[in-house]
């Protein structure tokens, strides 16, 4: 049983999930603000994954926009804690989290507050899915 760490990188928020793999089911765990401070997000995350004992980090790459950025900071988390990074292709996820949610009846403030933590779990059981750990 591994303990991964799931990513759902924007420039304002960062959702993050939790899975372990023999389940390959993943929990939001919760979203950090983004205030133009990596060094920071980065050092918030790697404490993280100490305190939940994550042992690799997945984080979703979106076809376009910010490929390069996220690799950026894909390097320099797994400079800082250790541990490695993979990459799980990523598209809309955010945006199928959000119709899930307003299809559940969950409204607006609840949904933008809980929408980067949801993209961060589809995220990572895609990626469980799709890797044998």
């Amino acid at each position: 049983m591994v303990r991964v760490l799931g990513i759902d990188f924007g420039l304002k928020k960062i959702g993050l999930a939790l899975a372990e793999t023999d389940s390959k089911l993943a929990t939001p765990l919760k979203t950090i603000k983004v205030k133009d401070n990596q060094p920071l997000v980065i050092s918030k995350i790697g404490t993280l994954c100490q305190k939940e004992k994550v042992e690799q980090i997945v984080i979703g790459l979106p076809e376009s926009g910010l490929v390069e950025r996220i690799k950026n900071f894909g390097g320099k988390l797994q400079q800082t804690t250790g541990l490695p990074v993979f990459y799980q292709a990523e598209t809309l996820t955010t945006k199928d989290v959000l119709a899930k949610m307003k299809e559940a009846g969950i409204r607006g403030k609840a949904r933008r507050k809980k929408e980067d933590a949801l993209a961060a779990v589809l995220i990572l059981e895609n990626w469980l899915n799709k890797t044998n750990v």
